[in-house]
């Protein structure tokens, strides 16, 4: 299917309906679409392509849009990894003298990933290329989220191709663009999108940024999610907080519990939280919850809570594997309680106090341990620690 997005500029993307997991990692409940562009002109220009499992439905978006004895001259890799770039072989076999445009690092993957010959031209940053009516200019943006990534600016219609940037998790099959989709739901998937995929890598995006921010852009065309048109700013300025590490106010409680224990302890906290005025509380069981849900709701919220039991002289493994993630996307900027409990084996609280030390994490206390069961005293000191984490949410900002 092929959707106008300006004068010659279509939308020929795809809705994977099939993949459960995006990069075998993250759930897809609402599915994905992968996005690219055709603009048709003297010369006519791919913007990207789709994974290489749609390439029919691919073509069928694009086929009707050109003549018979009309080709596609371009490709422009703004991002080579395979769900942006599969398509490439299958295409070759329909437009032989197709020449592929990208950086150096991009022809350096695109050899490395498929090692079949290919035109290509090599572009630098701010380079410009002329299709006849419509003029492209690339945009080097390293790092969001691999090295070669690019942006693609067309000057005519002020379009801006930006990648995986200002992407989101979900299919298209409603609608494609802000204005005739479900804003709610795509903007949590945004944010699960950015937390899990490019989170890690706020400081190239905020380079990203500055690179971009005098163009007048009236249209952002990401890779995954919904065409910005109405609003493009909004989009922007989610990116924009988020790659600041910018939260809300409110709590998110991770608590790993085997009989209901640890568990306990996570439910009275949330009580007193909610006994002093925090109103949004995320509580989340590590074992049923998946952590890309998880890590979606730390990046909203500023208040984070740990409760792990020990297992087997360590933290609970799924624990362990959030703590993990946590540090490898160097998440800054959160209030931070820790609770751990044992029976035989005091571990998980001091693998939370070495988290806490290492990590940019503003401490609340008390620190909170139990053997075996809770008691009342440890459960009164919950209660402390969420008045306590409440009082630095309401009255202290995070510096």
């Amino acid at each position: 299917m092929a959707v106008p997005v300006a004068d010659d500029i279509f939308w020929v993307g795809v809705n994977d309906l099939k993949t459960a997991l995006f990069e075998e990692l993250w759930p897809l409940p609402h599915n994905i679409s992968y996005n690219a562009y055709l603009i048709r002109d003297e010369k006519v220009a791919l913007i990207d392509t789709v994974k290489k499992d749609f390439f029919e439905e691919f073509m069928a978006g694009i086929r009707p849009l050109l003549p018979k004895d009309q080709k596609v001259d371009y490709l422009v890799i703004n991002h080579i990894e395979p769900d942006h770039s599969g398509a490439l072989e299958s295409l070759l076999r329909l437009y032989p003298d197709l020449c592929v445009i990208g950086n150096e690092k991009t022809l350096h993957l695109l050899h490395e990933f498929y090692r079949f010959p290919v035109k290509t031209r090599l572009v630098q940053d701010r380079e410009t290329l002329s299709l006849g009516q419509h003029t492209l200019e690339f945009f080097m943006t390293p790092m969001v989220h691999w090295p070669e990534t690019m942006m693609t600016y067309e000057q005519r219609s002020k379009i801006l191709f930006s990648g995986d940037v200002f992407g989101s998790f979900g299919e298209l099959s409603a609608g494609i663009f802000d204005d005739e989709v479900d804003w709610d739901l795509f903007m949590t998937e945004a944010r699960r999108y950015f937390a899990n995929v490019l989170g890690k890598y706020g400081a190239p995006l905020q380079k990203s940024f500055l690179k971009i921010e005098k163009l007048d852009i009236k249209v952002i065309a990401s890779t995954h999610g919904p065409v910005y048109r109405k609003d493009p700013a909004r989009i922007r300025d989610l990116y924009a907080r988020w790659s600041r590490h910018e939260t809300e106010e409110g709590v998110v409680i991770v608590y790993a519990s085997m009989y209901e224990n640890t568990k306990r302890m996570a439910e009275t906290i949330a009580r007193g939280l909610t006994e002093n005025g925090v109103k949004e509380i995320r509580l989340h069981n590590i074992s049923h919850t998946h952590l890309s849900f998880i890590l979606g709701d730390i990046w909203q919220f500023r208040g984070l809570i740990l409760a792990s039991c020990t297992y087997n002289t360590k933290l609970f493994p799924p624990m362990e594997q959030l703590v993990s993630f946590l540090e490898n996307d160097h998440v800054e900027k959160h209030w931070l309680g820790i609770l751990g409990s044992y029976s035989w084996a005091n571990n998980a609280i001091a693998a939370l106090r070495s988290f806490a030390q290492k990590g940019p994490w503003k401490l609340v206390e008390p620190v909170i341990e139990a053997q075996s069961a809770p008691s009342d005293e440890v459960l009164t000191k919950c209660i402390e620690l969420g008045k306590n984490m409440a009082l630095q949410l309401h009255n202290v900002p995070y510096l």
